[in-house]
């Protein structure tokens, strides 16, 4: 996979920020792997100063920066400073046109030089600067705590700031030359990041990605869990653990709790930081307000990260002995109901962009009901608000046929339960993968192919 795959609206804002007079400052930031260096590479013209950081201790990184100066400022690297004030000092009066300087992995200089972020500040506030900086790194709540916190140095000075998320599902059906059905497969396993789709796609086919990338203990991804959070916290411990029981099942917050021996309350700051970093989501019923709900339900965000916790951390003991079988059975087994809930999301994720004609809100999930417990997969209101759309999604690894029209008479039964619902006309619809087919009719009717295209966002 050699192509860069959409992010046209990131690039757009980094060009604008490089194309406008005078320096300042832009923010680049996101969790590993999600493409960060290769799209301020492609941004960046050849007279643009590119340095990407590391844990070294700072007077190094110091030379290593005017190494990386001197190609646009000869000789810069011959000179010697006593720390980042004077260098920083002597760019300023050597620059005399625009010259832009990127920062990559900036926390790593900032745990060397804790001073930096200050010292920066005051040179990016220079009314006669020609500097455009552009600081990226994969910390997410360091770059945050850095630039965007109100107590931060460099807080409101940036101009651009482009958090980069994992890419839309439908762009893996090209990024990997795949059936859109494939894709929803694939897209199960390794979510949207694309530098686990360029490793997968130098594969034959996913479980032998699995194997060599994840499952055998010395692959790529076989610790990346421990890697993405220890790139935010320094004591990951207990972040990973509830990572690892939401991941087994543990939805709810009183579950979760009760695995791990803690009061409830102690919970809600680690629950809190794990959806603020983007890897779980807190779910509420359609219609409920998420800020008094009492029916929260906590789930893994990202389809690897769910993948890894049912399919590789509980048969970690033998896959540090260099067993794999244990840990391919399971997967073999349990796949069709692991792509099925994939596909459920990927389907309320589409309502909003896959019709034609009427236009809806962001769509979730309803559970609920008086009479006992009643689910509905895809809930959403239309945007004049006269309409609801409840939907049902199937997924089948053998050919399948659903009679979508009993499936219509059960959507509307069920919709009756939902308190939004009252004076609105009530719009069935249903998802169809892998090899379900429909029988019957149906107001609203989409595959695997609808959706995919829907996502190419």
């Amino acid at each position: 996979m050699k192509t860069f795959w959409n992010r046209k609206g990131e690039q757009e804002r980094l060009r604008a920020f490089l194309a406008a007079p005078g320096g300042g400052l832009a923010i680049v930031y996101g969790r590993r792997r999600c493409g960060k260096s290769t799209l301020l590479q492609r941004v960046l013209d050849r007279k643009a100063v590119y340095f990407q950081a590391d844990q070294r201790e700072a007077p190094l990184q110091m030379q290593s920066v005017l190494k990386a100066l001197s190609p646009v400022l000869p000789d810069f690297d011959r000179a010697s400073f006593a720390d980042w004030d004077d260098l920083l000092a002597a760019l300023y009066a050597r620059t005399t046109k625009r010259l832009c300087v990127c920062l990559d992995e900036f926390p790593y200089l900032v745990q060397g030089a804790p001073e930096l972020p200050s010292v920066l500040q005051r040179y990016v506030d220079r009314p006669d600067g020609q500097i455009k900086w552009i600081l990226c790194g994969s910390s997410q709540r360091m770059m945050q705590g850095l630039v965007l916190d109100r107590t931060a140095p460099l807080y409101g000075r940036a101009t651009q700031i482009v958090k980069l998320e994992p890419l839309s599902a439908g762009w893996l059906t090209h990024a990997l030359d795949l059936t859109p059905a494939d894709a929803v497969e694939s897209y199960a396993v390794w979510g949207g990041i694309p530098r686990y789709w360029e490793l997968a796609s130098e594969h034959k086919d996913t479980e032998s990605a699995l194997k060599t990338l994840v499952w055998e203990r010395f692959g790529v991804l076989h610790d990346e869990p421990q890697r993405l959070l220890l790139d935010d916290m320094r004591g990951a411990v207990q972040l990973y653990s509830v990572m690892s029981l939401i991941g087994a099942g543990c939805h709810r917050v009183s579950e979760i709790a009760g695995r791990l021996g803690k009061p409830m309350p102690s919970l809600m700051r680690p629950l809190a930081q794990l959806c603020e970093l983007g890897y779980v989501r807190r779910d509420v019923p359609f219609g409920e307000n998420p800020k008094n709900s009492k029916r929260s339900l906590y789930r893994l965000r990202d389809p690897f990260l769910r993948f890894y916790f049912k399919f590789v951390l509980p048969y970690e003991s033998a896959l540090a002995q260099g067993l794999v079988a244990e840990a391919q059975h399971a997967w073999r087994a349990a796949r069709v109901h692991h792509v099925a809930a994939c596909w459920e999301e990927l389907s309320r994720l589409s309502a909003p962009w896959i019709w034609s004609g009427q236009r809806w809100g962001v769509a979730s999930s309803w559970w609920g009901g008086a009479g006992g417990p009643v689910e509905v997969d895809v809930v959403a209101l239309s945007l004049d608000g006269k309409e609801l759309l409840v939907g049902e999604c199937k997924w089948a690894e053998k050919t399948a046929a659903v009679d979508v029209a009993k499936l219509a008479s059960m959507l509307r039964a069920k919709a009756a339960t939902i308190p939004d619902a009252k004076g609105r006309r009530i719009v069935p619809a249903c998802w169809l993968g892998g090899g379900a087919t429909a029988h019957g009719h149906i107001e609203c009717l989409f595959h695997p192919k609808e959706v995919m295209t829907a996502l190419e966002r």
